[in-house]
This record gives C-alpha cells, structure tokens and sequence, in this order.
C-alpha cells in the first residue's frame, strides 16, 4: 500500500496526488493543477493560467510559490522581479502555510539569494515528504538539468518512482523525467523503453519525444531520429519547447550533412525574426548556427537578427549557458562592443558575487566565451589551448550532452584548424568510437589523416563518410 508521510488536518485539502493544500477553495486548486500541466506539456501559458486563478484567490500561496517556482526555470533576469514578487506574496501567507508549502517557499527563497544547489536540497526535502509533489520533482529535475547535475536527473526520479503507477494522474510525466535521466546517464536502452511507455499513455508528451530524440542521436541513428521526429511533430504545438524539438531534428540533418534541411528548419522554426525573444528559441537558433558554421556553411544574415535578439541581455550574467550562447551570436555577427560588454560583465560579476553561477562562470563560461573570440580571430592554437584542459568538466556549465557537444566540436575544429593533425585525429576518432554514423565524425578523421600525411587512410574515411550520406 502507498503511503505519504503526511500529517493531515481537518484545515487541509488536497491536490489529485493527495498531497496538502493549505488554500481551502477546489476552484483555485483546479486552476493550480491546470497551470501545472500546462509547465509539464510546454503547452498554454502557465503564468496566464495562475494569474488568471490568483486574480480570484490573491490569498492561494500555491499559486504564488508555482508561479515563482516556475519563473527560476527561465534564468533570465527580466522575470527577476516578477519572480521577487510573487515571493513575498507568499511569504505574507506563511503563518496559514503547512510544512510542504513552506518547503517551496524556503526552496524559491534560495534560489533568489543565487544558491540554485540550496534551491535544490530544499525541494528535495519536500518530494522526500511528499513523494507525489510533481511540481517539486518538476522543478528539482528541470533544475539539475539547467545546473549539469548528471546524476541527480535520474537519482531524483529514481527516489520516488516506484511509488508511482498509471493510477497516479501525471504518470507519463514522471516517466518522461526518468527517462531523460537514464539518457543523460547512457542507459539508453532503459531510457527509450520508458518514453515509449510515457507516449503510449500521452502521445503529446513533449519531455518524452525529447528523450527519445536525444537517444537516438547519441546512438548516431539519424535516419531513425528524422523519422520519429517527423512523426510526432504534429504534436508538439508551438511552444519554445516545439521548437527546441526541432533542433534536434536540424542536428540528425546536420550530421548528414543535408544542409539544405536545416537551414529550412531553422528558417521555419527558429529564426529570431519570426520569434518572440525567448532565451531558449534564441539559445537553439545560435547553437544551430554556430555548428553550421564549423562545416563551412555561410548563414548569409542569420546571424545579424539573432544578435539583435541577444544583445539586450548582454550583461545579464544570470546564468553562464545563455551567456555563451550570446557570445556566439556577437563573435558571428563581429559585434566587438556587445562581446566586450559581455566579458566585461562576468568579469566583475566573477568579483562580487558567491552564488552557484560564479562557478559555472569561472571553469566554464568564461573560457569558451574567450575561445570563441580565439576561433573567429582565427587563433585557432590558443582556442585549443583554452578548451582541451575543460574539456572534461563541460557538464557544470548546465544543459545535456547533446547541446554541450558544441565545446568539443568547436576543440575539434579549431585542432584541426590549427595544424594540430595528432590531437585532431585523436579528437576525431573518440567521435567515430561514440558515434560512428556520423558523416562529420568520418570527414574530421581524413582531414586529419590528411594533414598527417596519410592520404589512404584520409580516401577511406572520406569513403565512410560518403557512404554514411548515401545510406
């Protein structure tokens, strides 16, 4: 029998988990839970829908402590103060508050002093209580993804989810969460079983369909991936997230070197002119063109609009993942100024501040914001000379393996840019030994063997390379 470590009261409702509920109005905890599943499919407005129910119920503490929970997932300073705000709406409810909700309060209140890893603890000790809060596991997994915490976006889910079953309603979601964990852990095998399992209950789970995109590009199963994708794209909406699907579906083409197909994703999904200014269409837009930049591919004015995007943010330093995607689009486009605004302000951020982002900053951040200005100035030694010695430690600058693959192809390129033919080669084949179906590992590994010398060697991987492409 499943239990939950709750102590009730006669004062208390509850959600469909039957997890506590301070607020005693069913309307206002039906909105919560449709605001919830809102964050949990990326469809509809999440912060319309709560404000929506807040405007009726101003005295819902959930609703504020979602809605603040919520908004740290978008590591962007101009919510800041929205997200300050609805804190201290919940805090003036604290005395009428149980012990979950003052948990996610604690949790937020961490997060908004700048310690995300303390943001953390706090909602775990809360999904230890109550193992069917899924807006904590919602934001604790989220979370560790945005913080490169590998382990713990599968071990979080792992704590609970052999309380959970189908009868539970938000299953498929922690299915989905679980697996992803398992992805990022590389137990792909497992990890596809349980986002096939989360779409045969929810064929419109987008964190699954994301799952099982990034399986099978880690496996180098390209044609398969542009397959599944093209089947499930009907599915995904609109949404950030849709076009963050999307992406994925660029990288199988790119791998394939069908060029043609991603520049018509990106124009259709992820150019900056057609979008809203979110940080996570523009973080995709700039990392696509950035990887066809390492192939040679002209982006024409691509890069010129999404700058114009990204410069506003320039000094944010909220969150050093968005501030090296921002690089990306300044050294593009040769906007010298935004790129010295950029430094300049992790610089002094890196001086007077002590939160969790200072250390992804400093190890991370800073160094491969640097080698990009090396690689577009075409000092391609010292590139390599600042990637290859963090090479090893890109997952505390957040995200997955796949989004951070950009650091090591860029290690790649400038290598093999430089006349560094050994280390090129061996870059090279690490990539053919993880990936062996990719057309670009093959065509890195003869211009290596090229620059070497060798040119049989060169003949046959260039040969594997074309093969892969006509396959």
């Amino acid at each position: 029998m499943r239990t939950q470590t709750v102590v009730d009261t006669p004062t208390s409702f509850k959600d469909l988990r039957g997890v506590p509920v301070s607020y005693r109005d069913r309307n206002a905890i039906d909105g919560l839970e449709r605001a919830i599943l809102m964050s949990l499919s990326f469809r509809g407005d999440a912060i319309a829908e709560i404000d929506e129910v807040l405007a009726a119920h101003p005295d819902f503490m959930m609703g504020w402590l979602f809605k603040a929970g919520w908004l740290t997932q978008a590591m962007e300073t101009r919510i800041y103060d929205v997200m300050v705000e609805s804190l201290g709406q919940a805090e003036r409810l604290l005395p009428s508050a149980n012990d979950r909700e003052r948990g996610h309060f604690e949790a937020v209140r961490a997060w908004v002093q700048g310690d995300f890893f303390g943001a953390v603890q706090k909602w775990e000790a809360v999904l230890t209580q109550y193992p069917m809060d899924l807006l904590a596991l919602e934001l604790i997994h989220y979370t560790m993804v945005l913080l490169g915490d590998v382990p713990g976006q599968r071990d979080v889910v792992a704590r609970v989810f052999n309380l959970w079953d189908e009868s539970i309603p938000g299953y498929e979601f922690v299915l989905g969460f679980y697996s992803f964990g398992l992805e990022e852990n590389r137990d792909f095998a497992r990890a596809e079983e349980l986002a096939r399992q989360a779409l045969a209950i929810r064929p419109d789970n987008p964190y699954a369909v994301h799952t099982v995109s990034h399986v099978m590009e880690m496996r180098g199963r390209q044609a398969g991936g542009i397959r599944f994708m093209q089947d499930h794209a009907g599915m995904w909406g609109t949404s950030n997230f849709a076009n963050h699907l999307w992406w994925h579906t660029g990288l199988y083409h790119l791998d394939l070197e069908q060029y043609d197909q991603v520049y018509g994703i990106f124009d259709t999904h992820l150019d900056s002119r057609n979008k809203d200014g979110h940080k996570y269409e523009e973080l995709d837009a700039a990392a696509l063109l950035w990887r066809m930049n390492l192939v040679g591919q002209d982006a024409g004015d691509r890069w010129t609009h999404l700058a114009n995007k990204w410069e506003p943010a320039a000094q944010d330093t909220l969150y050093a993942f968005n501030d090296v995607h921002a690089m990306l689009t300044f050294v593009s486009d040769d906007r010298v100024d935004a790129q010295k605004a950029l430094l300049s302000a992790n610089e002094r951020y890196l001086e007077n501040a002590s939160d969790a982002n200072v250390a992804m900053t400093r190890e991370i951040g800073l160094p491969f914001c640097l080698a990009m200005q090396d690689f577009k100035q075409e000092n391609y030694t010292r590139c390599v000379d600042r990637l290859l010695p963090i090479r090893y430690m890109t997952h505390r600058l957040g995200g997955s393996y796949a989004q951070r693959d950009i650091i090591g192809w860029t290690l790649l390129e400038a290598a093999l840019r430089a006349g560094q033919f050994d280390l090129a080669l061996a870059l090279a084949n690490e990539r053919t030994g993880i990936k062996p179906t990719s057309a670009q590992n093959w065509r890195a590994v003869a211009r290596a063997f090229k620059g070497l010398g060798d040119h049989g060697q060169a003949d046959r991987a260039t040969a594997k390379a074309q093969s892969l492409i006509a396959a």
